[in-house]
């Protein structure tokens, strides 16, 4: 229970299908945050809705795990120039990782979040992975590592209804939570805060900022304030619209050219799971943003082949690969 409305009204769900019903909120960052489910405000919203559900309430503090699993790569992947997304590590190491395992050995039956995304057994003790109802809200996307013993354990009662839906239903019970914003930043980052952050952390070391052809533009002050794909905030004057097309850590050169130069047929993967098992067919579809549009590609060994040229994908990044709805696998944008 994040403290959000959707987990308020998971746990709702849940207790009116007879399920006996304990609610978890996670502490998981010990420093300045004024967003997510790591806010002093959200736990205690949590711990207030779970009150008037009737149901218990714990907070586990796994504040040393999520530093050294989420917080440290998300650190160092920006040091090395790539993109990560913390979110995607928090769900693999943390919520379905140490919080499933702890789950487990307290007996519990499942885990219960309130991601916007549907488990389906599809026979056989199998199970898939598939998009929520709510299109604009699906989140299977960040959830792209979970496999057939994660899903087994999973329960995502809100993936079957819209936001709006979800609203009423917590408005019904009279849940804190109903109105409540929901939360778009990084949750252990102060909004707006992310280059005050990386600079306490990664220190800096000015470059160069320079065009495909090699001739310089200007310079910057540390390559973690780009991404490959940045249009805006670029340093220099060039007169028409440059993209950042690579970023190379150990010059500190930033390369920018037009929209021409940051296409891309394809794009390598690494650490690239499956939901059940390696995809039969040839045709896919990859998403490359939490709610970017799909793809239509194919998968060779562990590159994404893409049917028409896009955008380079940024190092770092997740690249979520589908079948209809269904969430086949992904990986990390080498």
């Amino acid at each position: 229970m994040s403290g959000g409305v959707d987990s308020s009204v998971a746990a709702a769900l849940l207790q009116e299908q007879g399920h006996d019903v304990t609610g978890v909120t996670l502490k998981l960052w010990g420093g300045a945050s004024d967003s997510g489910c790591c806010s002093v405000a959200d736990v205690e919203d949590a711990r207030r809705v779970a009150a008037q559900l009737g149901v218990p309430h714990y907070v586990f503090n796994l504040t040393d795990d999520f530093t050294d699993s989420v917080v440290n790569p998300y650190i160092d992947e920006h040091a090395a120039g790539h993109t990560p997304n913390p979110c995607v590590e928090c769900n693999r190491s943390i919520k379905f990782g140490r919080l499933l395992d702890r789950s487990e050995a307290l007996g519990f039956d499942f885990l219960a979040t309130g991601h916007h995304a549907r488990v389906v057994s599809t026979g056989a003790g199998a199970y898939s992975l598939r998009r929520g109802v709510d299109g604009a809200k699906d989140q299977s996307y960040v959830l792209y590592m979970l496999g057939q013993r994660e899903l087994a354990r999973t329960r995502l009662p809100v993936g079957e209804l819209t936001k709006a839906d979800v609203r009423e239903h917590a408005a019904r019970l009279g849940l804190r939570t109903a109105h409540k914003p929901e939360s778009m930043d990084v949750c252990f980052i102060t909004r707006g805060g992310r280059e005050a952050f990386l600079a306490d952390r990664v220190p800096a070391r000015s470059g160069v900022v320079v065009d495909t052809s090699g001739a310089t533009l200007g310079r910057h002050a540390g390559v973690t304030a780009f991404t490959v794909g940045q249009r805006r905030r670029l340093g220099v004057v060039t007169g028409e619209r440059r993209y950042v097309v690579d970023i190379d850590p150990r010059t500190a050169t930033v390369t920018i050219g037009g929209s021409r130069e940051l296409l891309r047929n394809e794009v390598a993967l690494r650490d690239l799971v499956f939901v059940d098992g390696a995809p039969t067919g040839s045709e896919l579809h990859a998403q490359v943003r939490a709610h970017g549009q799909p793809i239509r590609s194919s998968l060779e060994g562990a590159t994404v082949c893409f049917a028409t040229p896009q955008p380079r994908v940024a190092p770092g990044q997740v690249v979520a690969l589908y079948d209809g709805d269904a969430l086949v696998g992904g990986g990390i944008a080498t």
